[in-house]
């Protein structure tokens, strides 16, 4: 009977003391799990939140397995203390490659963009500088950025000269990016394939090839014919004749807008010529009879001027009344009135039969001036010495 009491008493015991430690244990747990701190971390701009026993960020951060960069992003700084609620935030350093006309170095940044990056570097970008991806591109890891800085060229399109920025390139991708198209023709110094370097002159001389076609006219003959009705020494126009026309095409080379050469390609007949004909008269003169000739006609040299009724100082009539402008066709001559009386009729070599009907101040002795209708055949005929006959 002791003895089962004993065993009775003895359980009960065991049971009692694994429940005391059991609670023990649970109560322990729940203890050290209410004395985390509530924190939230924000890693390269995911949201979490965590419980930490972690005295600063920096534990925090180890805790969550982050290897940290000097060129990382911490907020606040690691030695700050962690209380309940601590906001944290934490952005990775990207590695990228920044070259620099030419020049190249690796760095570790956390910038959102290439614009962010440069400026954090203290580099600035010019406005003709040439940037590659765009200041705008966002940052990734392992990111190549080139950055060429511009410089002043100088810029002659025919013969028109600028001051313009170029960066390191050819001279082909030069005049692209400013937009010269270039003719066949046209002359580039120095040549395309060349690099561009600083105050660098670019001439581009524009060359053209047109056809400048020019018309020029072509003057007429004169031709003389016989003509048996008409009395020997007289003429007559038949056909007061028609200058022609011919077109001529060129080849021009023009360099800035200046020509350099021409070239004759073909000569063209736009119109042609027409001779001026003259008829010239054969027909003899009957022959005066004896009496006649000894009565009423005597021949003498003279020397013969011509004039016309448009000549300076001229009136257009005659001294004897005659309207030489009204009768353009009249065979008239002017004498000295002491030699050939006026009113007479005369034959003149060369000019033909005429009527002694003017004076003139400047006729004086053997001299007289023939009429003529228009100043070209008075120039021809010019001064010359005839012989006249006084017919009565």
């Amino acid at each position: 009977m002791r003895s089962l009491l004993s065993d009775s008493l003895r359980k009960n015991f065991t049971v009692t003391a694994s429940s005391l430690i059991a609670f023990s244990a649970t109560t322990g747990f729940a203890g050290y799990e209410a004395t985390k701190d509530h924190v939230v971390l924000t890693k390269n701009g995911e949201r979490q939140e965590i419980r930490t026993h972690a005295n600063t960020v920096k534990e925090v951060l180890k805790e969550q397995h982050i290897d940290l960069r000097p060129e990382d992003h911490v907020y606040p700084s690691l030695d700050t203390v962690v209380t309940d609620d601590l906001n944290i935030v934490w952005k990775a350093s990207k590695q990228v490659t920044v070259k620099i006309d030419g020049k190249q170095k690796e760095l570790w940044t956390t910038a959102e963009s290439v614009r962010e990056l440069l400026a954090s570097q203290h580099i600035t970008v010019g406005p003709y500088d040439r940037v590659s991806p765009s200041l705008d591109a966002p940052i990734q890891k392992g990111m190549s950025i080139s950055l060429q800085k511009a410089f002043p060229v100088q810029l002659n399109v025919g013969g028109k000269q600028q001051q313009v920025w170029a960066t390191s390139t050819t001279v082909a991708d030069f005049l692209k990016q400013h937009h010269i198209t270039l003719n066949e023709l046209d002359r580039v110094e120095p040549a395309l394939q060349d690099q561009i370097k600083a105050n660098m002159v670019v001439k581009v001389t524009k060359v053209q090839k047109v056809t400048d076609v020019v018309e020029e006219p072509v003057n007429f003959a004169v031709v003389t014919q016989k003509d048996a009705s008409l009395p020997k020494g007289e003429q007559r126009v038949i056909n007061p004749g028609q200058k022609g026309l011919l077109s001529k095409h060129y080849e021009v080379v023009l360099e800035n807008g200046k020509e350099i050469s021409r070239k004759l390609l073909k000569t063209e007949t736009v119109k042609q010529s027409q001779n001026r004909v003259i008829a010239v008269g054969t027909k003899e003169r009957p022959a005066m009879t004896s009496r006649s000739s000894s009565a009423s006609s005597r021949e003498l040299y003279v020397n013969a001027t011509a004039y016309t009724a448009y000549c300076g100082g001229c009136s257009g009539r005659t001294s004897t009344g005659i309207n030489l402008r009204a009768n353009p066709h009249m065979k008239v001559i002017a004498v000295d009135p002491r030699v050939i009386p006026l009113g007479s009729k005369v034959y003149v070599e060369g000019y033909g039969y005429a009527i002694a009907a003017d004076t003139g101040g400047s006729i004086n002795g053997y001299k007289i001036d023939v009429f003529f209708p228009n100043k070209s055949a008075a120039f021809r005929w010019g001064t010359k010495r005839v012989k006249v006959r006084i017919i009565q």
